[in-house]
């Protein structure tokens, strides 16, 4: 939801699931039928609930979702804070580097907050993707992130991200490279290499540009 949205200023986190059915499909799958609460990413305020299906294929591919949800903010506001956001990217007198957000106290510096953001936007992607019905994932750290100057509107970073894998425990380091305009959807490109096996190639749903060089809650909605 949070990546197809492309949206900073509406960011959510899972609340609280009020609801959850399951139905055996024989010649498809597991399909899950969900009731539940959704957070404001950065405040924590109610963002509204959701009703949604998940169909986890027999056949090992990525589920498929189907999502519905109300909202407590408008779209003006929305606009507006990703306005924000945007602006504070734009305006920075250098590109941006950083390494390791949140850092080992669980701390964000705030000029880095846009970056971190959109980490969990893009990243939930990735999450998609790799979910399965007995393992899921959440955005732990960004590793690293370089920001790349382009002659357009749009803003555009390198990730190296850090996804914990649950309920093994391990960490999966995945490549991302992220496009943004607001209004605009989001682009994202990735590759992750689990420990111990070779690089496994990905893309996210939309389209972005080639790709360059090489905190959990919530990052999975």
């Amino acid at each position: 939801r949070n990546f197809k949205a492309g949206s900073l200023g509406g960011l959510r986190v899972l609340g609280q699931v009020r609801k959850a059915t399951l139905k055996n499909i024989p010649e498809s799958g597991h399909k899950y039928y969900l009731q539940f609460s959704t957070e404001d990413y950065r405040t924590g305020e109610d963002a509204g609930n959701c009703l949604a299906t998940v169909l986890f294929p027999k056949k090992k591919s990525r589920p498929v979702v189907s999502i519905k949800c109300s909202h407590t903010k408008d779209q003006k506001e929305i606009q507006e804070e990703d306005n924000k956001f945007y602006q504070r990217i734009r305006h920075l007198s250098k590109p941006i580097i950083a390494n390791n957000i949140p850092d080992s106290y669980g701390n964000i510096e705030p000029a880095l907050e846009p970056v971190w953001a959109l980490a969990v936007a893009g990243s939930s992607s990735i999450v998609w993707e790799k979910s399965t019905e007995t393992l899921a994932y959440f955005l732990a750290q960004v590793k690293s992130v370089r920001q790349w100057i382009r002659k357009d509107d749009f803003v555009e970073f390198d990730y190296t991200v850090l996804l914990h894998e649950m309920p093994t425990q391990e960490i999966i380091s995945c490549h991302m490279r992220l496009t943004w305009l607001p209004g605009q959807p989001l682009k994202v490109k990735h590759f992750c290499a689990p420990e111990g096996h070779g690089a496994e190639q990905g893309s996210g749903a939309e389209a972005g540009s080639a790709a360059g060089p090489a905190a959990e809650k919530g990052a999975s909605f």
